[in-house]
């Protein structure tokens, strides 16, 4: 067994080829403290329902376009570079806005789950 475990996603242009243009990391990296999305979406794209999770903050990172991002019924504007936090008992819903594809990341985490991170749980070797 090895410490690390390594996948294949693909070319981030053409997940917009897969069912609703997104990747999911969690099985395919066996990960434990977190889900990580990678989602590449058309022109026009939005997602078709509002939600909110039990116990899982979300942060947004957009890679490529330009959307909204709308919480708890205030729209965000969100672009190449912006990233967004969601607290878990908002709803949200995330929209492609832009001429082009959006490419964002989604990563979720239990809330409050975080005891370290950077050089604080870094060790020298």
């Amino acid at each position: 067994m090895t410490n690390y475990k390594t996948t294949e996603i693909g070319k981030i242009d053409e997940l917009i080829n897969l069912e609703n243009g997104k990747v999911f990391l969690h099985d395919a990296l066996e990960l434990s403290g977190c889900e990580i999305s990678v989602n590449t979406v058309p022109e026009g794209f939005k997602v078709p329902f509002n939600h909110k999770h039990k116990q899982n903050e979300e942060v947004y990172i957009i890679l490529k376009g330009e959307g909204i991002i709308t919480v708890d019924g205030t729209r965000i504007n969100v672009k190449e570079g912006s990233a967004v936090k969601v607290l878990p008992e908002a709803s949200r819903t995330i929209e492609n806005t832009g001429n082009g594809i959006f490419q964002f990341v989604c990563i979720q985490a239990k809330k409050d789950s975080l005891e370290q991170f950077g050089l604080g749980d870094a060790e020298l070797c």
